[in-house]
């Protein structure tokens, strides 16, 4: 939702720190130990992101297009500078989209209490949507928010984060509709929205809905997103109020791959402490624009309590290798979803399972699909998902064969090595 936008003028009026970093040689080698973080390129056969034109982001930049940024408006003006050319964007230090806090997206005459008194399934009921006064006020405030908070990526565009500590908290990147964007080295910290909805006709004792994924990669081609943290922070779900006896949620997703995106490589990345955490395809009736492309590769990610939705595919091609997930005791409901014509690829992961999840639940069929599962480990044993998931939940059975064999991959290491090597070497700061 692009909304209000105060930030339009800010191009001229932020004085943006242009730092003069000439090309560096051999700036096209990818991981090239000693070569500047911000020329890196998607290196040659890694993953889907490396196909055809490959990925380079703003690695070519000329120097007054090498932005640093340090506030959360330094930063929207840095991505607002006309003209598609490649540009770097550095990310030092911390930036918070919702320093002002909520009040400040607050329409005036809204009431969270008001809300409250309003919907009350006691007097409103469950069988119609919520209308009325305050839920226009609501929502408008939701659209103050989601204008502060959103920031479109340009293409041939690198974002990248200085150091160990860089990156975004409350805002929401959105790759929409451009080619050739890298973002690298962040922790990103979840939006909170502000103003989540309460739909009473959402199951049966009703839910509270909210909006703003920390990444969307949005109908756009050749995105890489690399050793980056997505974390709900300060703000677990466990943090949350509860209304009406359902959870406030305040957070949506942490990365989504939606609406004829194509060509995405998702590598080194830490997803940890979230709910619905990664979806590559959101709607089954997407097919017109989702069929024959969500053409994703997730390696050597690490999946750190997550409960949901790592990832949930529809239509797409995936290649999931050589990720860890860690599922301890507490919420969870599966890992890898099999959803509307999905065509995943599951292979070398490693899988730690607290004593109390059964592997069975690690696969979940939504509809009925192929899938391809091969050489996963379950607390460093050989395990075939599909054949497990298929014996304790009969009701679900799923599909051998995704009818296609990956080829982007460069290193593949062998299942039982990737947690010492995943969780020491993903996730910001972490660079090589």
């Amino acid at each position: 939702m692009n909304r209000r936008s105060k930030q339009l003028g800010l191009v001229a009026a932020t004085a943006l720190v242009l730092t003069v970093t000439a090309p560096t040689a051999g700036a096209h080698a990818g991981h090239r130990p000693g070569a500047d973080p911000a020329r890196a390129t998607l290196p040659a056969g890694d993953g889907w992101a490396s196909s055809g034109t490959g990925t380079t982001g703003g690695a070519a930049a000329d120097a007054s297009r090498v932005f640093t940024v340090t506030t959360w408006e330094e930063f929207r003006a840095a991505l607002a500078v006309p003209g598609t050319e490649p540009r770097i964007v550095k990310v030092v230090g911390t930036l918070n989209a919702t320093a002002a806090g909520c009040a400040a997206f607050e329409a005036p005459g809204y009431d969270f209490a008001r809300y409250l008194a309003d919907y009350d399934p006691a007097v409103w009921g469950y069988e119609n949507e919520v209308s009325g006064p305050q839920e226009e006020l609501r929502a408008a405030s939701a659209t103050a928010q989601g204008l502060a908070i959103k920031v479109k990526v340009p293409a041939n565009t690198t974002i990248v984060g200085v150091g160990g500590n860089a990156g975004i908290t409350g805002g929401s990147l959105q790759v929409q509709g451009v080619d050739n964007v890298v973002v690298r080295n962040l922790t990103l910290e979840s939006p909170l929205d502000c103003f989540p909805q309460w739909d009473p006709t959402d199951g049966a004792t009703g839910a509270w809905n909210s909006e703003y994924d920390s990444l969307v990669v949005y109908g756009s081609t050749h995105v890489w997103i690399d050793h980056n943290t997505f974390t709900d922070g300060a703000t677990p779900d466990s943090s949350l109020p509860s209304y009406y006896g359902e959870v406030y949620q305040q957070h949506d997703g942490e990365l989504d791959v939606v609406r004829g995106a194509d060509l995405v490589t998702v590598s080194w990345n830490v997803f940890t402490d979230h709910d619905k955490t990664l979806m590559i395809g959101n709607s089954d009736s997407a097919g017109a624009t989702d069929r024959g492309k969500l053409r994703v590769t997730l390696h050597h990610n690490l999946f750190d309590n997550v409960v949901e939705r790592a990832p949930r595919v529809r239509f797409g091609q995936v290649d999931a290798y050589n990720n860890h997930f860690v599922v301890p005791d507490g919420p969870y409901v599966y890992s890898l979803g099999i959803g509307q014509e999905s065509q995943l690829v599951a292979e070398k992961n490693a899988f730690t399972l607290a004593a109390s999840v059964p592997a069975g639940k690690i696969l979940k069929k939504w509809k009925d699909a192929p899938v391809t599962t091969a050489g996963n480990y379950v607390n460093g044993a050989p395990v075939d998902l599909l054949a497990v998931h298929n014996e304790q939940y009969p009701e679900e059975l799923l599909r051998a064969d995704a009818g296609w064999t990956p080829v982007l991959r460069t290193r593949v290491d062998h299942p039982r090595a990737v947690p010492g090597i995943v969780d020491h070497r993903a996730g910001a700061g972490r660079l090589r």
